[in-house]
């Protein structure tokens, strides 16, 4: 049992073999790009997290300092930080989303979409969430700092995405859209409705239905468990000029 307890506790997005420190290296040039890099020195190993890594600072052409770690299996980047400061926001959100959801890609990471964001001296930190068949997945969560004056990517962070990314099963609908909506709130005025799996301070998931509407001029986002109709958790979103935030 033990066996089966500590397997099951092993990130479920790790994947590919071990990789040594200058395969990490190699990593990082192809991320940065080489011809950007001014010097790599070793931060040492994190070996106390589930996330195994090597970690770097790197000094690249501007003189700027980038810390990053990347995972001892797979060589997956766990987190990115930039320090540029960036002075001007010439680019959209839009483009920003664009701009992140590009560099993903880039990284083998598809199907993402963007989900909410905030907006800090001139840096837009956007979650994006896994998208499987129509189903987000609030629990494979990737964080991309995208720079607003030319939307260079300043920041990564996976590790809900590397802990958790797996194909779920979602054929365990028990009831239909029709009935999950008769136990929501009659003012509730809907915006958009589909399907998601929310994760619980249990470190399980729930699939649910994620309504998403306005009350009196606040909007909330309401889950409503797809199997037996109960309501799972109601968030309210606060939309800033800074980004979209839940509580």
């Amino acid at each position: 049992i033990c066996e089966d307890l500590e397997r099951s506790a092993q990130p479920k997005g790790l994947t590919g073999n071990d990789i040594s420190e200058d395969d990490a290296r190699n990593k990082i040039n192809e991320v940065l790009g080489s011809e950007n890099i001014k010097e790599i020195s070793s931060l040492g190993e994190n070996e106390n997290s589930e996330l195994q890594s090597y970690n770097f600072s790197i000094k690249n052409k501007k003189d700027e300092n980038i810390t990053i770690a990347i995972t001892k299996k797979g060589g997956h980047i766990v987190y990115m930080n930039s320090n540029r400061t960036v002075n001007t926001e010439i680019i959209s959100q839009e483009e920003a989303n664009a701009k992140g959801k590009e560099f993903l890609d880039s990284r083998g990471v598809s199907n993402m979409k963007a989900t909410y964001y905030l907006k800090q001296d001139g840096i837009v930190t956007i979650n994006y969430a896994y998208v499987q068949n129509d189903v987000v997945v609030y629990s494979d969560l990737i964080k991309v700092k995208v720079a607003l004056d030319n939307g260079e990517i300043l920041g990564i962070e996976t590790s809900g995405y590397l802990n958790n990314h797996t194909q779920r099963d979602t054929s365990k609908i028990k009831i239909s859209k029709k009935e999950a909506k008769k136990t929501l709130n009659k003012n509730l005025q809907i915006s958009s409705e589909g399907l998601a799996i929310i994760p619980t301070e249990f470190k399980t998931e729930i699939l649910c239905y994620e309504f998403k509407g306005n009350v009196d001029g606040k909007d909330f986002l309401v889950y409503i468990n797809a199997e037996n109709g109960r309501e799972e958790d109601i968030l309210i979103i606060t939309n800033t000029p800074n980004g979209t935030l839940t509580m």
